[in-house]
């Protein structure tokens, strides 16, 4: 068996969006508030691990069609570099999809779509596995797709005959009281309380125009 390390080097890695939606279910935030390295030292601190790098994904859409959101992720992307994030981004893909009302009438709207976030990250947890970049991999995410990754990497651990984990910390609260981590992962539960002590105190959201007077 791999000897497990006195120090563990940890990587954190952060779905934007599926933390963001999960503490909407969970703590009824209504924007994206959280501080990825704030969250990540506080995972790393309960559990004596070492931080070594934070890393971001998130699709941004564009300002034409959703200026607001744009401007928001834009700006708090920026402070995030500026603290060392390492951050992916990648525009919203547009199409066409089709809805059905309830009385049957049917409309066409243009929505966007995160192609090819969480493939970047699954890509970016199994390459880190790869290149000894950590001894522990958390992803800050509840998406069941990347459960391929955590195989992938016991497999990795498994040729390297190197100690490897890979945890998934996510969001609970009695308004979901069934939420899953990650399959093949270690969950990390956080609580509200944790939670909303390593909130962002800056708001990215841009400032509604002084009153005409």
């Amino acid at each position: 068996m791999p000897q497990e390390p006195p120090h563990k080097r940890v990587v954190t890695f952060f779905d934007g969006q599926n933390l963001f939606h999960a503490a909407k279910r969970a703590f009824g935030h209504i924007h994206p508030s959280y501080d990825p390295v704030k969250l990540s030292q506080h995972v790393c601190a309960i559990n004596g691990w070492g931080l070594y790098q934070v890393r971001f994904y998130t699709g941004v859409p564009d300002a034409a069609d959703k200026p607001d959101w744009n401007h928001f992720w834009t700006h708090k992307g920026a402070q995030m570099g500026r603290e060392g994030v390492h951050l992916f981004t990648r525009r919203l893909m547009y199409r066409n999809k089709t809805a059905y009302l309830p009385d049957g009438t049917k409309f066409s709207f243009l929505a966007g779509d995160e192609k090819g976030v969480d493939v970047r990250l699954a890509i970016d947890v199994i390459r880190g596995a790869h290149r000894n970049e950590y001894d522990v991999a958390i992803i800050f995410a509840q998406d069941q797709d990347y459960s391929e990754a955590a195989d992938e990497v016991r497999a990795i651990s498994i040729e390297q005959d190197r100690w490897i984990k890979v945890c998934c910390a996510f969001p609970v609260s009695p308004t979901v009281p069934k939420a899953r981590g990650i399959n093949n992962t270690e969950w990390i539960r956080i609580e509200r309380g944790d939670y909303d002590a390593c909130l962002d105190p800056r708001d990215y959201r841009p400032k509604p125009p002084p009153p005409t007077s």
